[in-house]
């Protein structure tokens, strides 16, 4: 039987490199980068060998760097570290619904590819998408994770998910977060916190918009109806 290491490698080979370069990516091994003739939106694999080749657990981390910066170094930045010339560079799971750390383990056994695929589908549905939006450069970020903690800490209290960053575009401060239409305490929470919002009189922004993971909006919420939902 093989062992987590073999099949890891694998996976890597035949199934997750070929995926992210069907995907548009360019790359080998455990780095990929989206084409961007001024910045290197890079996709690193970070492996976590396990004990006694039993299982290997890896996760996937992203940054945005400028090539001008980068001029002169290696090929592409490493986003698994922290090089201080990145304009963004965050874990795959904080742009994903569960926020935070995420990693897959593969472990010898008739089900180890599900991982594989499993990592595959996060980098498709959340991990691309997000780079090409940073490439973008359309919103303009207005907290920090940090800075967004004390209004998290009131989600949390609330059981509502916890804001997964806050940026400006065009007048419109954006909220993104793992929330539904359908979650009434949701948008109630978010109406609050958006009150607290806008009551900072800050100039920039004069609505408040909460979209989900996926970047669909849910609600918006404005002074032209007293801080409630607009029509």
């Amino acid at each position: 039987m093989a062992t987590a290491p073999e099949l890891f490698t694998e996976g890597m080979r035949d199934h997750f490199a070929p995926a992210l370069r069907a995907m548009g990516f360019t790359g080998w091994r455990y780095s990929f980068s989206v084409p961007d003739p001024a910045r290197w939106a890079v996709l690193s694999v970070q492996v976590l060998p396990g004990p006694a080749d039993r299982s290997v657990r890896y996760t996937l981390n992203l940054s945005v760097t400028p090539k001008a910066v980068w001029d002169g170094r290696a090929a592409r930045p490493d986003a698994n570290a922290a090089h201080g010339l990145e304009t963004w560079r965050a874990p795959i799971g904080e742009v994903l619904p569960v926020g935070g750390e995420l990693w897959w383990e593969i472990s010898p056994g008739p089900r180890w590819l599900v991982t594989v695929e499993d990592s595959i589908a996060a980098v498709r549905h959340y991990g691309l998408p997000e780079l090409v939006r940073r490439l973008a450069a359309v919103p303009h970020t207005y907290l920090s994770p940090g800075e967004l903690d004390g209004v998290n800490a009131a989600l949390a209290q609330a059981a509502v998910a916890r804001i997964q960053r806050a940026e400006l575009a065009d007048g419109v401060l954006l909220l993104h977060g793992a929330w539904s239409r359908a979650d009434r305490i949701a948008r109630q929470v978010l109406e609050s916190a958006a009150r607290g919002f806008l009551s900072a009189g800050d100039d920039r922004f004069a609505r408040v918009r909460a979209l989900d993971t996926l970047g669909r909006d849910l609600w918006t919420f404005g002074e032209e109806d007293e801080y409630g939902l607009t029509p």
